[in-house]
């Protein structure tokens, strides 16, 4: 509990410090951190939280985390796909890997991006090198990070409470399966295979 509650401070002293500049220098970090595994999404994403309230912050993570999953699937998809796929096309788990991300349906593709712990740097690599179709992939990222945004958003804001309350992880699978049951209606309306 003493580690989360030092995270929590270092979050508020950043804040603090940096202000605004700290939440612009967030919005950056959540573009790189798509196709840098290494940066903390949940960090940014709470830092926009506690600068711009749940509602803005909500919006200004959705936005970024989607145009930075999106950059890093254009530049995986038509600038490194072909030497990648050529190189491990022979490698058997990798190309089935390929086949089932290619062929992966709309609302297993929703829920795979919803999962708060899944690295989406991966999927995003994934989804590119197996060229899935982009206006299926811009959906599933769009509809998926509502509740990854707000699940870190929620969570690193009420970071204690969170771990304390186990209705938060309630919320956040209601959460994933109104995202499902939204990703179903706009697979079914827009006929996206």
């Amino acid at each position: 509990m003493e580690f989360i509650e030092a995270i929590d401070n270092l979050i508020t002293s950043l804040l603090s410090i940096l202000g605004n500049w700290g939440a612009f220098l967030g919005c950056i970090f959540i573009l790189f951190e798509s196709i840098l595994p290494i940066l903390p999404l949940s960090v940014f994403i709470t830092l926009n939280f506690m600068t711009f309230g749940p509602l803005i912050g909500f919006v200004i993570s959705w936005v970024f985390t989607v145009v930075g999953c999106m950059i890093s699937f254009y530049i995986f998809k038509n600038g490194i796909s072909e030497k990648l796929y050529n190189k491990f096309k022979n490698a058997p788990k990798l190309s089935n890997f390929m086949d089932v991300m290619y062929n992966m349906n709309f609302s297993k593709l929703v829920i795979l991006i919803a999962i708060p712990f899944t690295p989406a740097f991966l999927i995003n690599i994934a989804a590119g090198i197996a060229k899935v179709d982009t206006k299926k992939y811009l959906y599933a990222i769009m509809i998926g990070k509502i509740s990854l945004v707000y699940f870190w958003g929620y969570i690193g804001v009420s970071l204690i409470d969170s771990l304390k309350n186990p209705y938060v992880l309630v919320k956040v699978l209601v959460l994933v399966f109104v995202v499902y049951v939204i990703s179903y209606i706009v697979n079914k309306k827009l006929k996206i295979k």
